[in-house]
């Protein structure tokens, strides 16, 4: 019986370190995507309204337009 007890608890433990890895990388991933949205906000607020208009987009609207919520011209909203 003692065997069994020890082959039950080898592997939560082993599968310990794999989850560690993952919430770093959830969490890598998170300040990555965090930061390229804050870089493409700066850089479409740099544009002038004219060149915002080409795009499809106004410029109360850059930042959910970064985050994917405004629809580009031709394509219907997602729900």
């Amino acid at each position: 019986m003692s065997a069994t007890s020890v082959t039950i608890a080898r592997p939560a433990a082993a599968k310990r370190p794999a989850s560690v890895f993952r919430i770093c990388v959830a969490c890598w991933d998170a300040a990555t995507g965090y930061f390229v949205r804050r870089t493409a906000i700066a850089t479409l607020r740099e544009l002038d309204d004219r060149a915002l208009s080409d795009i499809g987009i106004a410029r109360s609207q850059i930042e959910a337009a970064v985050q994917g919520l405004v629809p580009l011209r031709g394509q219907r909203r997602m729900s």
